[in-house]
Order: structure tokens, then C-alpha cells, then sequence
């Protein structure tokens, strides 16, 4: 299937429900070609080429709304489906809230969200990817031995979106990336660690060989790990582990959770909340990222929204129902289902990660964060952690088996360095940051 097959599925469907009896509907067709492949040691142990597609529609009649979704795309089931729905509306209590959005179309640019290097890449070659990942871990260190899998991966997507109103339009996308996870051993210890890369280009993933030793690196560089002393001192959070830290916030950011009073940012935009340096932003124009696409998942333009501007918070981030029910207006943020990220990114500094290091004289660099202890409502930061302790400006020794606790109206506010190292490899990512003081419960 096409983009121009898609976008008339989906204007099929609204057609039908419009004369079925529904006040306004949208229809959202998505179609898949996925390409996966797992390798461990010189077997590949998973290997999956699939084409998927599904049929998402929103109905609107008297005031109540209900949504469907199918995979059957012929006439009769898609009419069926449709039918089904109306008839349960008469069952769902009415919503002042509900309905399209207002103001639909497309950011007008060249996002460049297709790769032909990546949609017509031999299957051979990416095989190749995974099984040459596993042995050059291997051949980094002679301590692992083993692996959870070496993984190459890419998808050729198209989304089309049409509605009543008369919005319809479609495009097209791709996304490609590598990963693998090594296991070593010294003595009776194991250590296993990750590394990935990931990128709408092919040209914008690290090459086999970086990704191979990073892993490695990763891996074995915690051997001889011991718990660092309990206090209060200065955090790093690398640039991966920083970008959970964002994900957490951007929970927080989720007009939704604003709405229901899940959030600890509620009633407080205009207020300063952290340092100077902390300007927060999301972008689906970012043309090539992975988070960017000409509309969001009820057909707004995505655009550039500054969240937190020197440490002020601006805005949440709202589809067009929490939009409404808090008077705002929509940031292009709808996943057609929720509230999601387009590029959401902490902009970086201008010291590398190393310099941000050698100035602090007594802190740990964090690699790794475990478990789930973020309480939305109240800000409360609580988690498990791996790195290494900085004394004087180094790298000690490899630390683990420790807590990092705080708030996040602590943390934003103790923000005192961002490094330049922000990658693009997701929809919500972040450069290595600093925060001068957390609480570290260890020995």
C-alpha cells in the first residue's frame, strides 16, 4: 500500500461515518515494513521481515466520543467497525471537551524524513550488521564471553490522516538503528552493559566498529565496582541517563497529568523553576530527527515550543482536548491518543563531558539508573545507580549498588553545567548535565 491507497482508506472511512451519523470523525491509516535481526556469537538467533498496518478512527456524535481500531481493511469490516462504534456512543457520557481540532494542516518545509539508503538497503548487508557487531565485542576484551544479542533494525513507515473537516494528508518516514548488549566476566563477577544508535539516515548511524566498543567499554569498565560513600555531593547524569531524567519531566509537561493534578508543575507556569541554563524545548520541524513529522496524530502542525526558557516555565504541552478543558490552545503535541514528545531536548552547553568533569572536585558520573521511584505529583527523584566517582577533577573508580535521591524542583534549580555532547537519537533526548548537589545513599 501507497500513500495515496492510505489516504484514501482513511477518507473512506470518514466518509462512511459522516453518513452514518456521526458529527465529525478522523481516520488515521499507518502502514510498516519492518526489518529485524538478532545475533549472538556467529548465530543469528531471531530474524523477523514483516509488513504491518492499522486502521485508528475517532467518532463524534451528540457531544460523546469513541474510538476504534482495526487491522481488517476490507469495505465490509472497516463499515462494521464503524457502525459497532456509533451504536456504543449512545453509551459514553457526553463531553464538552471532545471533537477535532481546530486550525489542522501541515508544517509547509522539507522535514526529510525519508531515507532511500535505509528503505533500500540489502538484507544481506544488514545481517552482516548484527553478526560483525558480535564478534568485534568480542574482540574488544577478552573478559566477555557472551551476549543478550547484537541487533540491526529499520522501518519504512507511512502515515496517512484524513477527517471530516477535510483534512488529508499522508507522508512518509524511515528509521534505522544498531545496538548490542555484551556480557563479560572476571572471576565469578558478570558484568553486562548497552550501547545503541539510531537515526531516520543510514549516514546518521555510528558505524558497527563504534558502536561494538562503546558496549564493550561500557561493560567492562565496572569490574572492581564498590559502593561510594553515603552524602551529599555533585551529579552527572550522562547523556543517555540525562534523557531519562527528561522523560520523567516531560511527564510532568503532559498537560494531561496537569489536568487530573498529577503533575508537580501544575499552577506554576510563569514561575522560575530551575537554573539559568536550563532552556527546555520541543520541535517536530527539526528536519532529518526522529521525533519531527509535518503534523501531529490529529493533523495540527508540529512547531517549535520553548517549554522552560532560563529556567522559566512557559507552557505544558497539550493535544486539542486538554487544550480546551484547561483554555489553552494545542502545541502539536496529540499522539492521536495522548500527549507525546516530538524532539524534546535540553539545549546543550559548550564544554565537552570531560571538561565538565575535570570541574568538579568531588562528584559521580552516572552510566546507569535502575528501577522506577519518580513520583509525578510531587517531584520526588529516587533511583538506583552505576557510574564512577570524580575526585579532583577524574575518574576514580567505578561505583554501584547506590541510590541518587532529590526533588526535581532541586534538581532543575541545581542545574550548573550542560555539556555540548546532545545526539538526536530519539524523540526525547539531552546532553550530559550537572547537578551540583544530590543526595547519595551508599556505605
Amino acid at each position: 500500500m501507497d500513500e495515496r491507497e492510505a489516504i484514501e482508506v482513511a477518507r473512506s472511512v470518514v466518509a462512511f461515518a459522516t453518513q452514518r451519523g456521526a458529527d465529525a470523525a478522523e481516520a488515521t491509516v499507518a502502514i510498516s515494513r519492518r526489518f529485524h535481526v538478532e545475533a549472538r556469537e556467529k548465530i543469528i538467533s531471531k530474524l523477523e521481515h514483516s509488513t504491518g498496518k492499522s486502521l485508528n478512527v475517532r467518532l463524534f456524535s451528540g457531544g460523546r466520543k469513541v474510538a476504534l481500531a482495526s487491522s481488517d481493511f476490507s469495505v465490509s469490516g472497516m463499515r462494521a467497525a464503524v457502525v459497532r462504534s456509533l451504536d456504543q456512543a449512545h453509551f459514553v457520557a457526553v463531553d464538552a471537551f471532545c471533537g477535532l481540532p481546530e486550525g489542522c494542516g501541515r508544517f509547509e518545509g522539507d522535514l526529510s524524513l525519508y531515507d532511500s539508503a535505509v528503505a533500500d538497503r540489502d538484507d544481506a548487508a544488514k545481517v552482516d550488521d548484527a553478526l560483525e557487531m558480535e564478534r568485534l565485542i568480542r574482540d574488544a576484551d577478552p573478559r566477555i564471553v557472551n551476549s543478550a544479542g547484537s541487533h540491526y533494525s529499520d522501518t519504512r513507515s507511512i502515515l496517512a490522516l484524513a477527517n471530516s473537516d477535510g483534512f488529508a494528508q499522508t507522508y512518509t518516514g524511515t528509521h534505522a538503528s544498531r545496538s548490542t548488549s555484551p556480557v563479560a566476566q572476571e572471576g565469578n563477577v558478570k558484568r553486562t552493559a548497552h550501547y545503541g544508535t539510531a537515526a531516520r539516515f543510514a549516514s546518521g548511524l555510528d558505524p558497527n566498529d563504534l558502536v561494538a566498543r562503546t558496549a564493550a567499554r561500557r561493560t567492562v569498565e565496572m569490574f572492581g565496582a564498590r559502593k561510594p560513600p553515603t552524602g551529599r555531593m555533585a551529579v552527572i547524569f550522562e547523556r543517555d541517563i540525562a534523557a531519562a531524567v527528561l522523560h520523567d519531566l516531560f511527564s510532568a509537561l503532559n498537560a494531561g497529568n496537569v489536568a487530573v493534578a498529577n503533575s508537580w508543575l501544575g499552577g506554576r507556569v510563569g514561575d522560575r523553576v530551575g537554573s539559568d541554563l536550563v532552556t527546555l524545548v520541543d520541535d517536530g520541524t527539526m528536519p532529518g530527527r526522529l521525533g519531527s513529522s509535518p503534523f501531529d496524530g490529529e493533523g495540527v502542525p508540529t512547531r517549535r515550543t520553548v517549554v522552560f526558557e532560563r529556567g522559566t516555565l512557559k507552557t505544558f504541552l497539550f493535544d486539542a482536548y486538554y487544550a480546551r478543558k484547561l483554555g489553552s490552545k494545542t502545541t502539536g503535541n496529540s499522539t492521536g491518543g495522548g500527549i507525546g514528545a516530538n524532539n524534546f531536548y535540553l539545549e546543550p552547553g559548550s564544554q565537552t563531558l570531560e571538561a565538565l568533569v575535570a570541574a568538579t572536585p568531588h562528584g559521580i558520573l552516572v552510566l546507569d539508573t535502575i528501577g522506577f521511584a519518580t513520583e509525578h505529583a510531587t517531584g520526588t527523584y529516587s533511583r538506583g545507580a552505576r557510574g564512577f566517582m570524580i575526585e579532583n577533577g577524574e575518574l576514580s573508580h567505578p561505583v554501584d549498588e547506590f541510590t541518587i535521591a532529590g526533588s526535581f524542583p532541586e534538581m532543575l534549580a541545581g542545574i550548573d553545567g550542560i555539556a555540548n555532547d546532545l545526539r538526536f537519537d530519539g524523540s526525547i533526548v539531552s546532553p550530559s548535565f550537572r547537578v551540583a548537589e544530590m543526595t547519595i545513599s551508599g556505605n
